[in-house]
């Protein structure tokens, strides 16, 4: 199935849209992000039961950009409505058009020649199997309890065996002259914690999954408890690995990550552009084995991460870092 556009943005639209055509009169360039998002936790361990709205996830607002005389601003606001209208396009005269005077002595303002606006219309989901809405918060908590008691009870070693689920579900929209954009995006994340006692060692397993999709992530997470339980029998009587230098191989998952933090902020684009990548120097040559070709984007697959457009407006892309080896692009 696939995620549900926003009534509440839904039933905005047109009066975006007129408030969009009101700032295109005044303006060279002008585009209002609307969204709308929820977010929720649940979680479950021997020490109690909680389930709370995720502020971090849970936004609902709009954010105004204006481009005048090569000058950027942006303006955010809560509400909308025919009568708010006149005094949106009231603040944004006052507070944003006149910026000559907010500029600090000795501080030389930056203009640009225009920003891009081609045309796109698109209105684009992703997939879920399960609703964690429709599945409801009592049947989302019996879940979660029976996989933390389960887990409690694998080993008498066992202090504590925590399970969680965490969801955001949300829909945003890009107007401009030129562009409609409607974006619907669920991912769902869920992670176990197995804590146990020895004496007075306590080690703990702690295994992590996430999807985009909803509450079907939960069947996923009950397969992962024996693993995480097992791990956990297993630290008891680990030792501590000896000081050297090591060979290993990796998941790909796994790779992505320790490949962003060994070199990835260094062939950032922004970092091209400032002369500070040394990564320049290696464009077209060999970098890695023929075997490696390496993937940056929000379209490369269905993950977590996936978008349709991010909040500028821009598409998102597949881009090829590294193709058999070759480091082809920042």
């Amino acid at each position: 199935m696939k995620v549900k556009e926003s009534e509440y943005l839904r039933e905005k639209k047109p009066l975006l849209k007129k408030l969009l055509d009101a700032l295109l009169e005044k303006y060279d360039y002008a585009s209002i992000l609307a969204t709308d998002s929820l977010g929720k936790i649940y979680s479950v361990s021997k020490t109690g039961t909680n389930i709370r709205e995720d502020a971090n996830l849970t936004e609902r607002g709009f954010c105004i950009k204006i481009c005048n005389k090569g000058e950027i601003a942006e303006y955010s606001f809560n509400e909308i409505s025919e009568e708010a209208i006149p005094g949106i396009l009231k603040n944004v005269e006052e507070n944003l058009v006149s910026l000559d005077g907010a500029i600090p002595a000795g501080i030389e303002a930056y203009h640009i020649d225009g920003l891009s606006d081609e045309k796109i219309v698109l209105n684009e989901s992703t997939e879920y199997e399960e609703d964690p809405e429709e599945l409801g918060n009592e049947k989302i908590i019996e879940l979660l309890t029976r996989i933390s008691e389960k887990g409690r009870a694998y080993d008498e070693r066992f202090v504590n065996c925590s399970a969680a689920f965490s969801y955001q579900k949300y829909t945003k929209m890009f107007l401009s002259r030129n562009k409609d954009m409607t974006q619907n995006v669920m991912w769902s994340a869920a992670w176990l914690v197995v804590m146990g006692a020895a004496g007075e060692e306590i080690k703990d397993s702690y295994q992590p999954m996430s999807i985009l999709g909803g509450s079907e992530i939960l069947k996923n997470l009950e397969g992962t408890l024996e693993t995480a339980c097992k791990t956990c029998i297993e630290l008891f009587d680990a030792q501590p690995i000896e000081p050297g230098e090591y060979e290993c191989i990796c998941m790909p998952d796994v790779t992505g990550m320790i490949v962003h933090e060994a070199f990835g902020h260094g062939v950032e684009m922004d970092m091209f552009v400032k002369d500070r990548a040394l990564a320049q120097q290696y464009v077209g040559k060999q970098v890695a084995s023929e075997l490696i070709t390496m993937h940056d984007g929000a379209s490369t697959i269905p993950e977590v991460a996936t978008f349709f457009f991010d909040d500028e407006g821009i598409p998102a892309h597949d881009t090829i870092i590294i193709k058999n080896g070759i480091l082809q692009t920042g």
